[in-house]
Formats: C-alpha cells, structure tokens, sequence
C-alpha cells in the first residue's frame, strides 16, 4: 500500500508539471489565444467522448445539472481565452505568477457561494496578496496588460471551480468535462460565426501548431484531469491542492529553460510572486487544519 501511495504522489507531481507546461505550449503555439482555445477543447471534448463510449458511461444528465454544465463550459472557456491572451501579451512567467491567485480568489468567493461568513485570516491573507500583485505591478510596468489579463482569467478559474465542486458531487468527472468542453466549443463558434472569424485562415495551421494543439488537448486537458480525478482515490484533496501550488513554479523554470530571455524577470517580481504562493499555501494549511478539528470535535462520544 506504501508503494501505490508513493507512486500515486509521484504521478500527481507528473501532472501539475505537465499542467506548468501547458503555459510553455501556449506561448510555442503561433495562433491567436480565441482559435487556439476552441481547438484545444474541440479536441480534448472528442478525446474524452471516445473515453465515455468505451467505458459505457451513461451521459443523460437532468436538465438543471445540464444548465450547470454549460455555465461551466462558458466560464472555462473564457478562462482560457484570457489565460492564453495573457501569455501572448507578456510571458508565461507572468501569467502563472498571477494565476496562483486562483486558489485564493476562491476562498474569497467562498463564502457568498456558499452563505458562510467570512473568515478573519482570509482578509487578512487578502491584504497580503494584494501586497504581492502591487510589487509585481511596480517591478513590471511593462506587462500590465498580461498581469490584468491573467488577474481575470484566474477570477473566472475560481468561479469555474466553485461550479465543478457541486456538479462532482453528483456526477462524473469525464461527463462533467465533456459537456463543460463541448459547451464551450458551441459558446466560442457563436461568438466567432458572428465576428466573421471562420474564414480559410482560421482553419490554415502549421504542422507545428497542430502537434501542439493536439499535446494541449490530450496530454495536457484529457489525460491530465481524469488521471487527477483517480489519483484522490489514494492521496487526500488536501495533498493534491497544495501540490497544484507548484505549477507556476513548474511552468516559470520551463519557460525560462525553453523559452530563454523573453522570461527573466526582475528579481523583485520572484518576490512579489513568492509572496502570493506562500500566502495561498498558508490559507490551505489553516483551511486543513480547521476542518479536521471540526471533524475531530464532531465525532460520537464512546
């Protein structure tokens, strides 16, 4: 048991580096960010309906959790879209500096999402983080656009997670994505049939930027969210949550190893970045450490 355990953590950490990754193809993939986004999930949203039909999964879902579902595929599609833009625009190293915020906007959304109060550390780790974005908004003036681009993407990452944690209540995960996917292919098409975007240049794409989109929508978006999905059989929510913090860092030594000068930043912008990471890695320890006293508090007495 050791061992599957081990090997488990060991391929959790494969695939928050092939997420880190995902930043590196999106600045090696030459088209604009709105086509590269509906391909990727055109692709991964086939990928994943072979995967249903070979498990014989039931895909009738009822027609509220359906309304979830295309909300989602809305959401994460413009996630992607502005993710992407914000990568085009400045550097991967910036992108996911400013995405690990993502974590944290959640606990902010929290407690609207789900009628709570909000918690005193939280606004406290609020100010905190806001501390991290203005020394990374000082050092690079440069990037403005990339870091409030990136600032919206992980905003709407937030809100897509806070969808998906009650549609995984009820339904599976390979479902769930696949009809967050396929609505998000049908979102982006109205939006590009009605700004005249198909046209034959939209559809001309190098060999390169094909063999990219297709790692970005099978390794990196199918393979990479069912294997997550199995891996919490054998490692606890918490463990995965903070091993996801290590994507930026993944990402921004990959973009600084492949993609070379065009990602050094200042050394006050590591800074700034560290101080969000660290921030949102200590709001998940205290998140874990008051829901086991709950649980702890609330077990039968003997």
């Amino acid at each position: 048991m050791p061992n599957v355990k081990l090997n488990n953590y060991l391929h959790l950490h494969f695939i928050v580096f092939v997420w880190g990754f995902t930043a590196v193809i999106g600045k090696l993939i030459t088209i604009d960010a709105l086509p590269l986004v509906w391909y990727r999930m055109l692709m991964a949203s086939l990928i994943i309906l072979g995967y249903i039909l070979i498990r014989k999964f039931q895909l009738r879902v009822p027609p509220k959790t359906l309304l979830m579902l295309i909300l989602g595929g809305i959401v994460v599609s413009l996630h992607w879209v502005t993710f992407f833009m914000a990568i085009k625009v400045s550097n991967v190293s910036i992108a996911l500096a400013t995405m690990s915020t993502g974590a944290f906007f959640t606990a902010l959304l929290e407690p609207f999402w789900y009628g709570r109060k909000m918690v005193g550390y939280e606004v406290v780790f609020g100010l905190i983080v806001m501390l991290g974005l203005y020394i990374m908004f000082r050092v690079e003036t440069g990037f403005l656009n990339g870091i409030l681009l990136a600032l919206v993407s992980s905003l709407l990452s937030a809100t897509f997670s806070l969808i998906n944690g009650k549609l995984t209540q009820e339904q599976r995960p390979s479902v769930i994505s696949f009809y967050e996917l396929g609505s998000g292919v049908l979102f982006l098409s109205v939006f590009l049939i009605f700004s005249g975007s198909y046209d034959q240049k939209f559809f001309q794409l190098s060999i390169n930027d094909w063999l990219y989109i297709f790692i970005l929508a099978s390794v990196c978006t199918a393979y990479a969210f069912i294997a997550s999905v199995k891996i919490l059989k054998y490692i606890s929510p918490y463990t995965v949550m903070l091993t996801n913090n290590l994507e930026p860092v993944y990402g921004i030594i990959l973009g600084v190893v492949l993609l070379g000068d065009s990602e050094k930043m200042k050394p006050l912008f590591y800074v700034g970045a560290l101080l969000v990471l660290l921030t949102v890695v200590a709001n998940g320890i205290l998140k874990n450490r008051k829901k086991l006293k709950k649980t702890t508090n609330g077990l039968p007495s003997h």
